[in-house]
Parts: structure tokens; sequence; C-alpha cells
């Protein structure tokens, strides 16, 4: 198929493609930060402050799903563990990343119990923010869950 590097990189698809995504990258606002290079929508606002508001991420967030990328950002390693045997999950079954503000803290385990939903907490620091606003922020997104969850009919 291909005799040397060069054959690979010269090949019409190849060459095509390198060649959009050097456009692309062109287009993009970029930085590099601790040797890794981070691209954006070069029109892109920056917040000039942090919401006080609390997510419980979806484990394929586009936030979560890249596990290496993951621990460069936040620091501590987050996986999904729903097919991982029991005793050794470190995080629970299903287990939801916590964003505050701009940083993923911790987890929760949520279930549902005779239409009952509960929430177990975990923290990357060992324990959670003892900021007021992040106690009424959490409540806010579990009674969301709560009202997604909400059997009807």
């Amino acid at each position: 198929m291909f005799e040397t590097c060069a054959d690979v990189t010269t090949s019409p698809p190849l060459a095509r493609t390198s060649s959009a995504i050097a456009r692309a990258k062109s287009r993009l606002a970029s930085a590099v930060v601790d040797g890794h290079t981070w691209y954006w929508p070069a029109n892109e606002e920056l917040l000039d402050d942090e919401p006080d508001e609390v997510r419980l991420l979806a484990p394929f967030d586009p936030v979560v799903w890249d596990r290496r990328r993951f621990e460069l950002l936040w620091g501590w390693g987050y996986r999904f563990e729903a097919y991982t045997p029991a005793p050794k999950r470190k995080h629970g079954y299903y287990a939801l990343p916590l964003l505050w503000r701009d940083q993923v803290i911790g987890w929760a385990n949520v279930t549902r119990q005779d239409g009952a939903v509960e929430a177990d907490f975990g923290y990357a620091s060992g324990r959670a923010p003892r900021a007021r606003d992040f106690r009424n922020a959490l409540d806010e997104d579990v009674e969301r869950l709560r009202k997604f969850l909400r059997p009807t009919g």
C-alpha cells in the first residue's frame, strides 16, 4: 500500500484531511497551557465571573468522556464504572460528575426507589465545599433531577 512515511502524508485523502485540519486550526483561537494546545471558537466570549451553579454531568458529557483531559483539567481521575465489578468501583455504578462554578469537584450517585430520588455525594477533596451558595445550588440541581425523573401517569 504505502512504501514510505512520505507516501502516507502525501496520499490524496490524507493530504486533504491534513489540509482541512490546518485550515480549521487557523480559524480557531488557541493557547498552549502546560505543553497542551487548546482550541475554541474564535468568537467565543469568556465569562467575567463564575456562575454559582451546580450541574450533575452525564458520564458521556464532552467535558467528561476524555479521561486524560478530565484528569489534566480537574486534577483527579473519573471513570464510568457501570461495567466495573462492584468491589473495584471507586465512585459508584453510575456516578455523575459534579460541576460547581468552573470546577468538577466530585460526583453523585443517584438512585430512584419506590418513587423517591436519593443522591449520595463524594468529593475529590474528601469534603463538600462549606459555602452556603454551594449547598443551595446543589439542592436546586438535585430538585431539577427529581422533577425530571418523576414518574408520569
